[in-house]
């Protein structure tokens, strides 16, 4: 055992726990503690103190004495107590003078690695994408021992990179047996009898605003104002509780899923299309059933009441987002014109409603990868997150705050979506950079203090990548029995209601609203656990296979056009190196000091200054680059600075893995 652990061994022993370890990029990690009564937050672990632990194995740990009193609590690995993996996803990145294979697990990073030991029957090539079975996890240093189960194909088929994904994140598609049968004897169309004791809400002007992509509409809208000035909206959400009975193999099927999964041209869905795409989709021009939000605001969209039903619905009207935004800006003729209108106006009353009580408005463009139908990226866009999706969200902001106070004044137990407040360290580091890019900022730290920032930073080019580091300053938000608040939103009360289709907490939370029986602490407890813990690991997979997407996008760009130039912004600033944010296509990449124009760098005061030349990189600095290399083995790419006057190299993606590969073999 490390020293560090002996030193603390005696007095760490009497104070242990169990949990799920969350190992970070950077080698760290975090325990959730099983006893979240006796530990109400995460354990910290030291990269050289998680013993042999990967991301999602049950440890026990021993935790050490408080070094600090603001510092959260810190303990080590006694010894892992099951495996969250039993099969991963690698690649042979190396073929021995034996012939043994050594595989890159993407999913672990250079931590581990996986060693197959040669077969007379299989004959495998350096980038083959195979699905391995661990035999023995070995130590900290060795690379795990494993056995192929199969072959899925090669790192150069953009095909595989989600039935990869699935297989390394342990992500399920296709659906048991018992519950293609169940759906079977579902209705295909909403039956007469399924209306009986529903408030009939089919006259109402009703329409759903959602991505063009979109399959699954789980809300629609309606939305009228009377004489007095006040608002009359409808949020009306598609009633799954209706099938999906709780404890039949449906609902256990949805359990185990939590949430859908979205990858770029491919949904791995929550419930069987039958159900999502179809019976409980809120499709146009068919009755649905639904829970609705019926809700009263006065001419400053203050709540004044509301009430939650069963009804049903007939949307009149399917809008993408895009859609609705023409009609909104007066480019395109429609019925639903004043209605859309109405909307903008009342999101604007909520969003400076939501500004006043101190939630900071993020709006990041998001960027969408297009695939061709065997996975491979053709193009990228950037969506601006303008006012249809601002209104949809606003809308759904409210209908979930509501129905979380209706719990609270219940007094029923429920299921929360929580968000705790930042710790001031995080914070700070968010107050340097805004500081290192030239906004003035007072010592006081606060909620008015940040929204100040974002203010200023609205019309220039940091928006973004202030959003980008305040997003990371934050904790995660997560789901829970005790309902302790949503920072970001700066809400008293919150809960998920408002995607019954593509999450497992919301088709909880309808069932509770209605339901005769009470429903035990413990229970609730658990399904707020899987719904977070499933949450983060369909997260990491969309994030791995998006990341993926982009480094190939990169790659058919580079050998269109070899001396493309990127623009990009510097994020971070080492003693080592620069990190920076390539615009618009939200890629970090990193350049080592040895990449800088020649000469020696000062690190001072998180800047990098050039002895002889007086050049300075700092945050915010831009930058102008060409993309050298790119590795899809290791999902890493090599940069340069693009120097006037001097062309650019054609270094070819095939030489750098050869590159590489030739180095491995001599390291091993």
């Amino acid at each position: 055992m490390h020293k560090f652990n002996r030193k603390f061994q005696e007095k760490a022993d009497t104070v242990t726990t169990q949990g799920v370890i969350h190992v970070h990029p950077k080698g760290f990690a975090f325990v959730s503690p099983d006893d979240q009564k006796k530990y109400s937050e995460d354990i910290f672990i030291p990269k050289h103190l998680k013993r042999n632990a990967v991301d999602g194995d049950r440890v026990e740990i021993a935790i050490l004495p408080k070094k600090k009193a603001h510092k959260g609590p810190e303990g080590f690995v006694k010894s892992i107590l099951d495996r969250a993996k039993k099969e991963l996803v690698g690649i042979v990145w190396v073929i021995n003078p034996k012939g043994d294979y050594l595989l890159y697990l993407q999913s672990l990073g250079k931590s581990k690695t996986a060693l197959v030991k040669r077969h007379s029957r299989a004959n495998y090539h350096i980038g083959d994408r195979l699905l391995v079975k661990v035999m023995d996890w070995g130590n900290e240093k060795d690379s795990l021992l494993c056995t192929v189960v199969k072959k899925i194909g090669t790192i150069e088929q953009p095909q595989t990179d989600i039935s990869a994904a699935l297989k390394d994140f342990g992500i399920r598609k296709k659906f048991p047996q018992e519950v293609v049968e169940q759906v079977k004897r579902l209705p295909k169309e909403v039956k007469k009898k399924d209306l009986k004791g529903r408030e009939d809400l089919t006259h109402l002007e009703t329409f759903t605003i959602d991505p063009e992509t979109a399959r699954d509409f789980d809300d629609a809208l309606s939305l009228t104002e009377d004489k007095k000035g006040h608002f009359h909206l409808a949020v009306h959400i598609a009633d799954v509780s209706h099938y999906v009975e709780e404890g039949s193999p449906l609902d256990k099927e949805a359990k185990k899923r939590s949430n859908s999964t979205y990858f770029p041209g491919e949904c791995i869905p929550m419930l069987p299309e039958e159900l999502s795409n179809h019976l409980c989709s809120l499709k146009e021009k068919v009755r649905r059933l639904t829970l609705s939000v019926m809700i009263e605001l006065n001419s400053d969209g203050a709540v004044l009441n509301y009430k939650i039903i069963r009804g049903f619905i007939n949307s009149q009207k399917r809008y993408t987002y895009e859609e609705a935004k023409e009609i909104i800006d007066g480019k395109k003729k429609n019925p639903h014109y004043a209605t859309l209108k109405r909307m903008e106006k009342l999101c604007l009353l909520l969003k400076k409603k939501r500004f006043e009580r101190g939630s900071v408005d993020l709006a990041l463009p998001e960027v969408v990868i297009k695939v061709d139908k065997k996975g491979k990226p053709t193009v990228y866009e950037v969506v601006a997150y303008d006012i249809t999706h601002q209104l949809v969200e606003e809308f759904m902001l409210k209908a979930n705050e509501l129905v979380a106070e209706e719990f609270m004044k219940r007094g029923q137990k429920a299921v929360f979506r929580v968000h705790e407040p930042p710790g001031e360290d995080n914070l700070s580091t968010f107050y340097n950079l805004a500081r290192s890019l030239g906004f003035p900022l007072s010592n006081k730290m606060g909620v008015s203090a940040v929204q100040k920032v974002f203010e200023l930073a609205k019309n220039t080019p940091y928006a973004e990548q202030l959003s980008i580091a305040y997003i990371r300053s934050m904790k995660l938000a997560i789901y829970s029995k005790e309902n302790v608040g949503h920072y970001g939103l700066s809400l008293e009360n919150y809960c998920h209601f408002t995607s019954p289709i593509r999450r497992y907490s919301d088709l909880v939370v309808h069932r509770l609203l209605f339901s005769t029986k009470e429903t035990e602490e413990d229970e609730l407890a658990q399904v707020a656990k899987d719904c977070s813990e499933k949450e983060r690991i369909s997260f990491k997979a969309e994030v791995h296979v998006v990341m993926m997407k982009k480094l190939r996008l990169m790659e058919l760009y580079q050998k269109k056009e070899p001396d493309r130039i990127y623009s990009a912004v510097v994020s971070k600033v080492k003693p080592f190196g620069i990190y920076f944010e390539v615009s618009p296509i939200q890629y970090e990449g990193f350049l080592p000091i040895s990449a800088l124009y020649h000469d020696y760098f000062d690190y001072n005061n998180e800047s990098l200054i050039g002895q002889n030349s007086g050049k300075s990189y700092k945050v915010g600095t831009f930058l102008d680059l060409y993309l050298e290399e790119i590795d899809l083995t290791t999902m890493e790419s090599k940069w340069a600075l693009s120097q006037p006057n001097k062309k650019k190299k054609n270094s070819l993606c095939r030489s750098f893995k050869k590159k590489k590969r030739s180095k491995s073999r001599k390291n091993s």
